[in-house]
């Protein structure tokens, strides 16, 4: 009893600070002794546990015992496990199945040599052989002087088992407790992979298949992964279960850490680089966990000008072509899914245009064995229509009209078909022209280019209808949703067009909502890779930075920040400059995601401020003129006026800011010294040259001690603005206090968008600019910072199911000669 009462106690007090924990006896029982078994079950209750008892036949052999030991093992929700089985059953074999660290009757190898060694505290001791040695004490039978006549006279056999009972109860709590011990904050024990780095550099290619990864089991172990929360994709990748987010849920979270950017140029100024190098920086030589967190690249961008977006240099995720190219299927599962939904509403026109009322409604709602029910999904378009009827038998024909018929509007149609390839040939394309389509044939327009920004802009204002694949809304859903619910919630409100009187049609009105999400199912997963130097990374969604927001997924950030613990970094990456990236990333993934920001580092270049300082103009594949080759002070000083603005647009959010300036071969100490110093007294927290690119992590330990410094610093992070006030001011807002406009000018049609959105109810969601990458303006050939401009909004669109609506920046004839001239 007083064990029990003592178990109790240590029970009730850490269930005091994890109120969710309650630990797991398992028993397997393979003989007709029952008697043992209800002692154990009062003994737990009492004590305040939960039993599970897996019962096998008493004729069961060694590996039937077996396949249920190990079945035990690796279910998390089990912290111990005891065998009840006939003598005839306990081999080595069979005990030593079983998990050291689940064994709470002390009969592996693993507890038995532990004991011997003298390590009575890191194993479980027997509760039979405790039990017979505290009897003997206690009736002074226990002998003290000859070692041969260790004691004299039995004791009861009745009186073991049942103290052996309420010991394995301790045991059993004390494998909690080392539990809970385990899933508290503890500095990873991880292998990191050597780096030689070689001078001049090899190239990205030559460099990842140099370096041979850990297989990824082993990383996950290493980061604190249990077996069955890892899905295994092939030899270095795997998926991590969302399950891992309740099993960690009372863990603080680590530090938050965004990688943003000056305003580029076109060939990018290397902010995936720089998140791996610090990632690389904090684990492998300071030995501080981290964990990177970035957008899946798309295939697109990877097979045209832009290339992958795996980092580059000696800070790249491994192995490459395995990032770059497929992953894991989620882009292809957003395809399938986009595509089903793009065929749905074709489909639905179809039939309504073809079919009676009646008709219509039989096929909706058949008869099956004779019974007509509605499914779930149509008892709540019933209850949007405010139809309380739940008798398919009950309606009346106006009513059967009602629910039947969506009335699609086909020119308000705006969900396009998707493929994530860059396929000119499918720029105009005209559908339904088969026989069996009666004559219902919709022509479809769209654009495919190589350059990511410009081309999708472009096909927002051309009106296409043919988009790559990571534009589809689902690909902005899975990156902002934080559980399968709220995916398939989100799914479900996505705006796809608009009925003959202007109401909002939505993928649940056309009923593929479940088929939406079980096609996405295993894409909310996010991607566990590593870096060079073999420290873990999440790759996970692909949002492009002007219609989407342009961050990796909340999921992928939630569950590395458990993982890192209370002293670790989760450092992610918003697409594009600070103003674009940076500024969706506070006001849509964070207003998204309830997650609060420790720092900001802003990646700035010599070769990026020489432009912004009126150097020439910079083109992909044209060799650089010697302006951006040679030093030149002058240019990186009038330059860094566009540092400053970026600087000051991370202030407005009360983040401090850490700049990492991206250093170049051709770049001179002088021209470093300066950049350093104005980004200083511009207000930066810190200022650090960073040489990961040709050193790895050993050459962002600076910037790793930067950030580490900043982040210890208290954040006063605050949102731009209120979500509640009206779509005209948000806009107004990030145009004014972001770009450095002087006003905002709305096109009647973006004026008649707002209206409408605002009478659909939709006027609070947060505000997504679409507009180009390489201006604070709407203007790509205006650098530094440009001012006293009017910002011109063309059109406004909305991502419902994502939950932004996304005014479109600049005019239509600029930004399809800019897209055009680049694909030429």
């Amino acid at each position: 009893r007083e064990v029990i009462q003592n178990s109790k106690e240590v029970l009730r007090l850490l269930q005091e600070k994890n109120p969710a924990f309650k630990p797991v006896l398992a028993i397997i029982q393979a003989s007709d002794d029952n008697l043992m078994q209800e002692v154990n079950q009062n003994l737990a209750e009492e004590a305040g546990l939960n039993i599970t008892h897996i019962c096998l036949p008493p004729e069961s052999g060694e590996d039937e015992i077996i396949d249920e030991i190990l079945k035990i093992n690796e279910d998390t929700r089990v912290h111990g496990l005891a065998l009840q089985i006939s003598e005839n059953s306990f081999s080595n074999k069979v005990l030593n199945a079983l998990k050291p660290e689940k064994d709470v009757d002390g009969v592996t190898d693993v507890n038995l040599g532990k004991l011997v060694r003298g390590d009575a505290h890191e194993c479980f001791i027997s509760p039979v052989a405790r039990a017979v040695i505290e009897l003997l004490e206690k009736s002074g039978k226990l002998g003290s002087g000859s070692p041969g006549v260790p004691f004299s006279g039995p004791i009861a056999e009745n009186d073991v088992s049942l103290l052996a009972a309420a010991l394995r109860i301790q045991n059993m709590v004390s494998s909690g407790r080392r539990w809970l011990r385990e899933q508290q904050y503890t500095r990873w024990r991880l292998h990191c992979l050597k780096l030689q780095p070689l001078s001049p550099v090899p190239s990205d290619i030559e460099i990842s298949r140099a370096q041979t990864p850990k297989a990824v089991d082993v990383l996950a172990k290493e980061i604190g992964l249990l077996a069955d929360e890892i899905e295994i994709y092939g030899k270095s990748k795997a998926k991590v279960c969302l399950s891992l987010l309740e099993r960690l849920k009372d863990q603080a979270d680590g530090k938050y850490v965004l990688v943003a950017g000056i305003t580029p140029t076109p060939l990018g100024e290397g902010k995936s680089t720089v998140t791996i190098g610090l990632v690389q920086a904090l684990t492998a030589h300071l030995n501080i966990n981290s964990f990177a967190c970035l957008r899946q690249p798309s295939q697109g961008p990877t097979f045209g000008v832009k290339g992958g977006a795996a980092g580059g240099g000696y800070a790249q995720v491994i192995p490459m072509e395995e990032f770059n190219l497929h992953l894991t299927g989620d882009i292809h599962a957003i395809t399938a899914a986009n595509n089903l939904l793009a065929a749905a509403i074709d489909a639905r026109i179809f039939h309504e245009n073809t079919q009676t009322d009646k008709s219509l409604y039989n096929r909706l709602v058949p008869s099956v064995n004779g019974v007509r029910e509605f499914s779930h999904i149509q008892l709540a378009r019933l209850k949007k229509l405010g139809i309380n009827k739940t008798d398919p038998s009950a309606l009346t024909e106006e009513e059967m009209s009602r629910f039947a018929r969506l009335n699609i509007d086909p020119p308000t149609i705006t969900w396009q078909r998707v493929l994530d390839t860059n396929d000119r040939f499918l720029r105009k394309i005209t559908i339904g022209q088969a026989s069996t389509e009666k004559g219902y044939s919709r022509q479809v327009r769209g654009l495919f280019s190589t350059g990511v920004a410009l081309f999708l802009v472009a096909l927002v204002y051309s009106g296409a209808q043919f988009d790559i694949a990571v534009a589809s809304e689902i690909m902005a859903v899975l990156a902002l949703t934080d559980s399968l619910k709220d995916m398939k919630e989100r799914l479900g409100r996505m705006v796809v067009a608009s009925d003959r009187n202007g109401q909002p049609i939505t993928a649940e009105d056309l009923g593929v909502t479940g088929a939406l999400t079980v096609l996405m199912k295993d894409a909310i997963k996010p991607n566990l890779m590593q870096t060079l130097e073999g420290t873990p990374v999440f790759v996970h969604a692909g949002p492009f930075a002007n219609i989407a927001h342009g961050n990796s997924s909340v999921l992928a950030d939630k569950i590395a920040l458990k993982l890192v613990g209370k002293e670790g970094f989760v450092v992610t990456e918003a697409g594009f400059g600070a103003d674009i990236g940076m500024e969706k990333f506070f006001n849509i993934k964070c207003r998204a995601s309830g997650l609060v920001p420790n720092v900001v580092v802003l990646v700035a270049t010599v070769r990026a401020l020489k432009m912004h300082g009126g150097g020439p103009s910079v083109t992909a594949g044209v060799p650089l003129k010697k302006e951006y080759t040679e030093e030149n002070i002058q240019l990186v000083a009038d330059g860094c006026c566009n540092l400053q603005k970026q600087i000051q647009i991370a202030q407005l959010f009360g983040v401090p800011v850490v700049v990492a300036l991206n250093v170049f071969k051709t770049d001179t100490r002088a021209e470093i010294d300066l950049v350093c110093e104005l980004a200083k007294r511009a207000g930066a927290f810190d200022a650090v040259p960073c040489y990961h690119w040709s050193m790895g992590g050993k050459g962002s330990v600076d910037l790793a001690w930067a950030v580490r410094e900043a982040a210890s610093k208290r954040s006063r992070f605050q949102f731009l603005y209120d979500v509640q006030l009206p779509i005209v001011e948000k806009i107004r807002t990030i145009a004014q206090a972001v770009y450095g406009a002087r006003d905002i000018e709305l096109s009647p049609e973006a004026q008649s968008k707002i209206d409408l959105y605002t009478q659909q109810g939709f006027g609070n969601l947060p505000i997504c600019m679409a507009k180009t990458h390489l201006s604070l303006s709407h203007q790509p050939d205006k650098k530094g910072v440009p001012r006293d401009f009017i910002l011109p909004i063309s059109d406004v669109r909305a991502s419902i199911g994502a939950g932004f609506i996304y005014p479109l920046v600049g005019t239509v004839s600029n930004t399809l000669q800019k897209s055009f001239r680049l694909m030429s």
